[in-house]
């Protein structure tokens, strides 16, 4: 950890730019509507469940952060808890495989509502755009995974531009991966990341990249 914090400390700061958004209204009204949809086409999501069917086992415990209406996970699997913590109680509720539902606007408190090392996996679905205190929610991510637990940040070329970061908005898909990268590099305690592209049909179906790592 203090190598990790070491190597932070000569890493280039974020500018606070970086993290405006267009509509810098509180998002907790932006998220007052329930949005019972999906953000990526179905071919997309089988690639995430399918990739997520490779990462996850029966008897994980999974936090869903920033979670919605859908956590894409196999039909399959058997966790045995899985809690989502997300901006509208909606959408949660209408989440069948969540076990414990949680409203939490993370730009405005990043702390997590969980004790150290109680998850197996932590899963972040094309939502990381949204963040504007990003490292703070990677390291509170780390605080809560237990030694060798998995980090999966997935995300595609949708948003809602309006509530997206400036630095995201100005940046392709390689230069997301490489963003969300950084993100958990300056976060300290894990290993990795890696990049992947998951991508079922480029130019067909909707790009889905994910950029996972995990705990040390």
């Amino acid at each position: 950890m203090a190598e990790d914090r070491e190597r932070a400390e000569h890493r280039p700061a974020f500018e606070p730019g970086h993290f405006a958004r267009m509509d810098e209204s509180p998002d907790g009204v932006f998220y007052t509507p329930a949005r019972i949809v999906t953000h990526i086409d179905d071919d997309a999501i089988a690639a995430l469940s399918a990739h997520y069917d490779r990462i996850l086992k029966d008897g994980d415990r999974i936090l869903d952060l920033m979670s919605s209406c859908v956590s894409h996970l196999p039909r399959a699997l058997r966790p045995a808890h899985v809690a989502g913590l997300g901006m509208n109680m909606t959408e949660l509720e209408a989440n069948s495989r969540l076990d414990e539902r949680i409203v939490r606007d993370l730009n405005e408190n990043p702390a997590l509502p969980f004790s150290d090392g109680t998850f197996d996996a932590c899963l972040i679905a094309v939502s990381v755009q949204y963040l504007t205190r990003p490292v703070e929610v990677m390291t509170e991510i780390a605080r809560v995974l237990r030694p060798g637990g998995t980090l999966a940040v997935s995300f595609s070329d949708r948003m809602f531009p309006t509530k997206a970061i400036a630095l995201w908005r100005a940046l392709g898909d390689e230069g997301h991966g490489a963003l969300v990268a950084e993100y958990i590099a300056r976060a300290g305690g894990f290993a990795g990341p890696e990049r992947l592209d998951l991508s079922p049909a480029p130019g067909l179906t909707d790009p889905i990249y994910v950029v996972q790592a995990r705990r040390r």
